[in-house]
Protein backbone atom coordinates (compact mmCIF):
# COMPACT_ATOMS: atom_id res chain seq x y z
CA UNK A 1 0.00 0.00 0.00
CA UNK A 2 1.37 3.32 -0.98
CA UNK A 3 -0.48 6.56 -1.55
CA UNK A 4 0.63 10.05 -2.49
CA UNK A 5 2.05 11.82 0.55
CA UNK A 6 1.13 13.47 2.74
CA UNK A 7 -1.76 11.41 4.10
CA UNK A 8 -3.16 10.74 7.56
CA UNK A 9 -2.79 7.55 9.60
CA UNK A 10 -5.19 6.94 12.50
CA UNK A 11 -3.59 4.40 14.83
CA UNK A 12 -5.99 2.67 17.23
CA UNK A 13 -4.50 0.25 19.78
CA UNK A 14 -6.74 -1.66 22.17
CA UNK A 15 -6.76 -3.84 25.25
CA UNK A 16 -9.98 -5.83 24.96
CA UNK A 17 -12.25 -6.70 27.86
CA UNK A 18 -13.71 -10.13 28.60
CA UNK A 19 -17.11 -9.05 27.16
CA UNK A 20 -16.75 -9.32 23.39
CA UNK A 21 -20.34 -10.13 22.50
CA UNK A 22 -21.08 -8.45 19.18
CA UNK A 23 -17.52 -7.17 18.81
CA UNK A 24 -16.53 -9.14 15.69
CA UNK A 25 -19.71 -8.17 13.86
CA UNK A 26 -19.25 -4.49 14.73
CA UNK A 27 -15.60 -4.56 13.67
CA UNK A 28 -16.60 -6.04 10.33
CA UNK A 29 -19.32 -3.41 9.89
CA UNK A 30 -16.90 -0.58 10.74
CA UNK A 31 -14.45 -1.87 8.14
CA UNK A 32 -17.22 -1.98 5.53
CA UNK A 33 -18.53 1.47 6.48
CA UNK A 34 -15.08 3.12 6.58
CA UNK A 35 -14.39 1.91 3.05
CA UNK A 36 -17.44 3.88 1.89
CA UNK A 37 -16.29 7.20 3.38
CA UNK A 38 -14.91 10.00 1.24
CA UNK A 39 -11.14 10.23 1.61
CA UNK A 40 -10.64 6.67 2.85
CA UNK A 41 -7.42 5.10 1.51
CA UNK A 42 -7.10 1.78 3.34
CA UNK A 43 -6.85 -0.10 6.61
CA UNK A 44 -4.51 -2.60 8.25
CA UNK A 45 -5.36 -4.55 11.38
CA UNK A 46 -3.77 -7.24 13.56
CA UNK A 47 -4.97 -8.77 16.81
CA UNK A 48 -4.32 -11.36 19.45
CA UNK A 49 -6.80 -12.73 21.94
CA UNK A 50 -6.89 -9.53 24.00
CA UNK A 51 -4.98 -6.84 22.09
CA UNK A 52 -5.44 -5.20 18.74
CA UNK A 53 -4.06 -2.51 16.50
CA UNK A 54 -5.88 -0.98 13.57
CA UNK A 55 -4.42 1.71 11.35
CA UNK A 56 -6.75 3.48 8.96
CA UNK A 57 -5.43 5.78 6.25
CA UNK A 58 -7.10 8.95 5.00
CA UNK A 59 -6.32 11.55 2.35
CA UNK A 60 -6.28 14.32 4.95
CA UNK A 61 -7.20 15.33 8.50
CA UNK A 62 -10.67 16.49 7.45
CA UNK A 63 -11.53 13.04 6.06
CA UNK A 64 -10.31 11.33 9.23
CA UNK A 65 -12.31 13.76 11.39
CA UNK A 66 -15.45 13.20 9.31
CA UNK A 67 -15.16 9.43 9.96
CA UNK A 68 -15.25 10.13 13.71
CA UNK A 69 -18.73 11.64 13.41
CA UNK A 70 -20.49 8.94 11.34
CA UNK A 71 -23.52 7.81 13.39
CA UNK A 72 -22.78 4.06 13.30
CA UNK A 73 -19.16 4.76 14.16
CA UNK A 74 -20.27 6.85 17.14
CA UNK A 75 -22.30 3.86 18.35
CA UNK A 76 -19.27 1.57 17.98
CA UNK A 77 -17.16 4.07 19.95
CA UNK A 78 -19.71 4.15 22.76
CA UNK A 79 -19.99 0.35 22.91
CA UNK A 80 -16.21 0.08 22.91
CA UNK A 81 -15.96 2.23 26.03
CA UNK A 82 -18.95 0.60 27.72
CA UNK A 83 -18.16 -3.07 26.94
CA UNK A 84 -15.37 -4.11 24.62
CA UNK A 85 -12.25 -2.26 25.77
CA UNK A 86 -10.43 -2.09 29.07
CA UNK A 87 -8.16 0.51 27.49
CA UNK A 88 -7.35 2.08 24.15
CA UNK A 89 -5.02 4.64 22.66
CA UNK A 90 -5.72 6.67 19.53
CA UNK A 91 -3.00 8.48 17.66
CA UNK A 92 -3.29 10.53 14.50
CA UNK A 93 -0.20 11.14 12.40
CA UNK A 94 0.60 12.75 9.10
CA UNK A 95 2.68 10.48 6.88
CA UNK A 96 5.18 12.51 4.91
CA UNK A 97 7.18 9.64 3.45
CA UNK A 98 6.69 5.90 2.91
CA UNK A 99 8.28 3.05 1.02
CA UNK A 100 7.48 -0.63 0.59
CA UNK A 101 9.03 -3.98 -0.24
CA UNK A 102 7.20 -7.04 -1.57
CA UNK A 103 8.91 -10.32 -2.31
CA UNK A 104 7.52 -11.95 -5.44
CA UNK A 105 5.71 -15.20 -4.73
CA UNK A 106 7.95 -18.19 -5.23
CA UNK A 107 11.10 -16.06 -5.11
CA UNK A 108 13.77 -17.03 -2.59
CA UNK A 109 16.91 -15.33 -1.44
CA UNK A 110 20.08 -16.27 -3.38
Amino acid sequence: MSWPTPYVAVIFTTQRSADLEGYAEMAERMDELARQQPGFLGVESVSSSDRGITVSYWVDEEASQAWRTVAEHLLAQRLGVERWYDAYDLRVATVTRDHSFRRARGQTDP
